[in-house]
């Protein structure tokens, strides 16, 4: 049997629910005069200073300069940067309010549509997103929506808190989560309030999955996280931590004492380079070099635990965003010469200008057009060093880039104390014995009907990286808020369509 859980039924609220501020029209203002206004960021920590701590690199934007930054938005009537935002977030309402000093305001509107606007301002990949679809940014520099959005919502925390919100009277239904991650907590927020039971599992020690384990403290802090997660607590939603589904507990136990599942696990299986030695002493899979670089031994397994060895040198694969969050800990943790391998050029990058660019600023050194092709061992077996060949870009590929294609007698060796492998991530290949009875993709993927979020089991659901591949945590986000949509009706139906 599931284990009980302590403080898994839903209290109800004590007061009525916070109702959405009326928002006012989209206003007539000067637009012209707006687009001739400077930008305005936050200050952002030095090189030499961020080097030496672990703090975010961007320090949150001040008041003042916050209601200045928002000013230069020209209140769009078709507001292309809010039909670029996978969760449609109504950014020119929230900035409105922002510069009308309305501050709490401003984060309610992002909070009626995203349960992470703290989150989603640092990690979304804005360029490609809301401030690339900024009209202002056609002519200029686009308004800072990211930094704003984290601005509001933080502000609100440090200053009395989000409203509460309804919970429904409890209904005997109940939901299991596999996942605390983004998806999960997303939909987590929305059964919760409507009366349903929620119990999360999660196979790490700390709740938070991605935004605790995956994101470096120079990117997102973890106080923001725990906060997110009490707040949950206080919803009712119980957590069982350090529980990994198929071992700990089985599948079919939470398809038999649960109404519903859903399975937001991520995809958290690194992707390997196919060279003899992966597994050689030095050589690091991502997730383990970040989570012991970056977090206390108490958030983590026991297996993971040791500190990692001083490093004077350290080389990184790949070249997304989890490849700059390697290199800049690396820094971090006192190495004296970081390089990053990739196998195009800078353009062809996938991750985030931004991070490429603070990467350059703390003195990693980029190897572009460079291939591995070994990892060399010395006499004990241990890692000393990734032997590479340069390459040159040919023809594009199925993914639209040009293919880099080998320089015939161009290698070369990059010697170093540790290699860290970041580039990718899969489902786990593990589904396959855990729930063999819900069907995947060839790329182990859990199969799913789009607009509901179903799996082809009855009362399994599945969203975010589990169905999508490594993706954002906004994407994440919005699958969430399908699936909750579709639990909540097929718990209301009474586990029948």
């Amino acid at each position: 049997m599931v284990a009980e859980v302590a403080g898994s039924e839903a209290e109800p609220a004590p007061t009525a629910a916070a109702q959405p501020r009326k928002r006012p029209e989209r206003p007539n203002v000067d637009r012209k005069a707006r687009l001739q206004l400077e930008p305005k960021l936050p200050a952002k920590q030095p090189p030499e200073v961020r080097t030496g701590n672990w703090d975010e690199t961007f320090h949150l934007f001040d008041p003042e300069t916050a209601r200045a930054e928002a000013v230069r938005c020209i209140q769009c009537p078709a507001a292309p940067c809010q039909v670029a935002c996978p969760v449609g977030n109504d950014i020119p309402a929230s900035f409105w309010l922002l510069e009308q000093g309305d501050f709490d305001g401003a984060a309610n509107v992002f909070r009626e549509t995203s349960e992470l606007p703290e989150m989603c301002g640092r990690l979304c990949p804005q360029e490609r997103l809301c401030e690339g679809h900024c009209v202002v940014g056609k002519k200029g520099e686009p308004v800072a929506i990211g930094k704003l959005e984290t601005f509001v919502t933080e502000w609100q925390l440090a200053n009395g808190n989000p409203p509460p919100a309804t919970v429904a009277p409890a209904t005997g239904k109940s939901l299991a989560i596999i996942g605390s991650g983004p998806a999960g907590i997303g939909v987590a927020e929305r059964i919760a309030r409507s009366g349903h039971r929620v119990v999360v599992y999660d196979a790490w020690p700390v709740a938070g999955g991605l935004l605790h384990y995956g994101i470096p403290n120079f990117k997102q802090n973890k106080a923001s996280v725990a906060d997110r997660i009490e707040r949950l607590r206080g919803l009712g939603v119980a957590f069982v931590l350090d529980t990994r589904v198929g071992e700990d507990v089985a599948f079919e136990e939470l398809e038999r004492e649960f109404d519903a599942v859903f399975v937001a696990a991520g995809a958290i299986e690194g992707v390997e380079l196919g060279l003899e030695h992966e597994d050689a002493p030095g050589v690091f899979a991502a997730t383990e070099f970040l989570v012991r670089g970056n977090l206390p031994p108490e958030d983590l397994p026991e297996e993971l635990r040791a500190p990692l060895p001083s490093l004077r040198s350290v080389v990184v694969v790949g070249g997304g965003d989890t490849s700059m969050d390697c290199v800049r800990t690396a820094v971090r943790l006192g190495a004296e010469e970081v390089r990053l391998v990739y196998r195009r050029t800078e353009q062809e990058m996938q991750g985030r200008e931004e991070e490429r660019m603070h990467a350059h600023e703390e003195g990693v050194i980029f190897e572009f057009l460079t291939s591995p092709t070994a990892i060399l061992v010395d006499d004990a077996g241990a890692f000393r060093a990734l032997r590479c060949q340069l390459m040159e870009l040919g023809e594009p590929d199925e993914s639209g880039r040009a293919r880099p294609e080998p320089i015939a007698g161009s290698g070369f060796e990059i010697e170093a104390d540790a290699l860290v492998l970041a580039i990718g991530y899969n489902v786990e290949d593990g589904w396959g014995e855990v729930a063999p009875a819900v069907e995947r993709d060839p790329w182990g993927r859990f199969t799913v009907d789009p607009r509901t979020m179903r799996t082809n089991r009855p009362g399994v659901f599945a969203g975010g990286d589990d169905v999508n591949g490594a993706d954002l945590v906004v994407t994440a986000l919005a699958d969430a808020h399908v699936a909750a949509a579709s639990i909540e009706e097929w718990l209301s139906a009474g586990g029948d369509w």
